[in-house]
């Protein structure tokens, strides 16, 4: 048993059972146990490997993307360039790179990343050496001027509330101790009038999955965007509309049971992409797509072929690994989506069909 889970067994023994999103929060974010402030959990060495990690095309593309929007928007400056959740900083490295070439995008560009972990912080102040950066603990934080923010797998690790159907209303899925140990409960049954809607479109025993904090981050977000101007791009798996129980952990590299090791796996579930655009109501959100076909739409391919003619060997079969896992549909290529957010007015940027 880890040291967090004692601490949770403990006090779930004397104050009773506590959500899917509170055991969340502390497996993640425990100041002393938790996964994040505890390790970097990147790479191979870690339990997880996301898509910067796999190959700089995905940051230069992204970093483009973005360049081409603030150009579209008519080059803002100052603006905010911002990251949330930037794992070791070789997302904003490697858009920093591609974009050193846009004329005045990175004079004009304040570079802010939101990061709650100080082993994180610290690893990213290493790969971002010599770039001027802003660190804050939340998207509160951030400038009230354009926003040009990227964020690729950040909700997935957002706590996530689970409500089970029930033919008296809902109930909401637990975490208890049952012979010691921790294990799912449920709550009494109840209405719920968040949920009202999804009366329709469920039956009992089918689980909801919602996610408190993604609104207000959307929020605070779609504000300075709506005010000033800018972009969200965002990738992250998932689909439109949630339905059914996507609470999973990585452990090593593998599939591990989420109540197994607390503190020492990371945790995660689906993103519900409506949701993030119903919270942001004064934006446009772009059609859904695939994270593959957005990258190809871009790109990708070409860029991967001039790559490729300076490689030979191991490295060119690392690289041509690297490709497909990013774009095709049976590795990150559907099961990976693209959200965009802009102001309603702005021009439709390439990647998203009409």
């Amino acid at each position: 048993m880890t040291p967090l889970a004692e601490i949770l067994t403990q006090r779930i023994a004397k104050a009773g059972p506590i959500s899917v999103a509170e055991y969340m929060a502390e497996c993640l974010l425990h100041p002393e146990h938790g996964y994040y402030a505890t390790r970097d959990p990147f790479g191979a060495g870690g339990d997880f490997t996301t898509a910067p990690e796999i190959s700089q095309m995905f940051g230069e593309i992204a970093g483009l993307w973005l360049a081409q929007v603030w150009l579209d928007q008519g080059a803002p400056a100052p603006f905010t360039l911002a990251e949330p959740g930037p794992g070791r900083g070789t997302l904003m490295a490697d858009i920093l790179r591609a974009t050193r070439a846009v004329p005045g995008f990175r004079d004009a560009a304040r570079v802010h990343l939101v990061e709650a972990s100080p082993t994180l912080r610290g690893i990213q102040r290493e790969t971002l050496a010599g770039c001027e950066a802003t660190w804050c603990g939340s998207v509160a934080e951030l400038p009230d001027q354009p926003l040009f923010l990227i964020a690729n797998e950040f909700f997935d690790a957002l706590p996530i509330r689970q409500f089970q159907r029930d033919a008296g209303g809902w109930r909401e899925r637990q975490v208890a101790v049952i012979g010691g140990r921790l294990a799912f409960g449920l709550s009494d049954p109840a209405p719920i009038a968040a949920l009202d809607a999804r009366l329709a479109d469920t039956r009992p025993g089918d689980i909801v999955e919602t996610c408190p904090q993604a609104a207000p981050i959307i929020a605070e977000i779609a504000a300075r965007i709506e005010a000033h101007g800018g972009a969200a791009l965002i990738f992250d798996y998932g689909g439109w509309h949630s339905l059914g129980d996507t609470f999973q952990a990585l452990r090593g590299h593998e599939p591990d049971d989420p109540l197994a090791h607390p503190g020492a796996a990371d945790l995660t579930a689906h993103v519900d992409f409506e949701a993030l655009a119903a919270a942001a109501p004064g934006l446009t959100a772009l059609p859904l797509t695939g994270q593959g076909m957005f990258l190809e739409r871009l790109g990708i391919t070409a860029r991967a072929q001039a790559l490729a003619a300076k490689l030979r060997g191991p490295a060119l079969e690392s690289h041509i690994a690297a490709h497909r896992r990013l774009t095709h549909p049976q590795e990150m290529g559907t099961l990976f989506k693209t959200l965009a957010l802009m102001p309603i007015n702005a021009p439709t940027p390439p990647g998203f069909a009409p």
